[in-house]
């Protein structure tokens, strides 16, 4: 009897393990905040953007306007040091943008595919600089 009841924790702990450990992935990066730019791919500027980490969600703030609320990412730290991450944010009406980046360092850059019903699929590049303090 307490074989099997350790056996049945033991397999509790091996079905949660995937779970908590992509919790704590999503979290890699919360409590930092980018400052830099978003623009379309084949430009060399853009418009000033934040990119903020906190509670597992991503947020880009210059999307607030129109309306595309933080959204929870994933994250994986890599062998060389860096962490890729990814996030889906959404707007009611314009649609969701599909981020796709890395953080190495004080540095974060990567791409943002913006698709709405009726309208192309727009790509975007992000970069950005650690805030200092965040």
């Amino acid at each position: 009897m307490r074989t099997s009841r350790r056996l049945g924790k033991l397999g509790l702990v091996l079905l949660l393990l995937p779970a908590l450990a992509s919790a704590a992935a999503a979290g890699l990066l919360d409590g930092k905040t980018f400052a830099g730019e978003t623009g379309k791919v084949g430009e060399t500027t853009g418009d000033k953007d934040g990119f903020v980490f906190a509670n597992g969600t991503f947020r880009s703030t210059v999307c607030d306007k129109y309306g595309f609320a933080a959204a929870p990412y994933t994250a994986t730290r890599k062998a060389d040091g860096s962490i890729a991450f990814a996030a889906e944010t959404a707007s009611a009406t314009e649609g969701k943008m599909a981020w796709k980046g890395t953080v190495k360092g004080a540095a974060l850059d990567g791409t943002v595919a913006w698709s709405k019903p009726g309208q192309k699929t727009i790509d975007y590049w992000f970069k950005g600089k650690l805030r200092k303090g965040a």
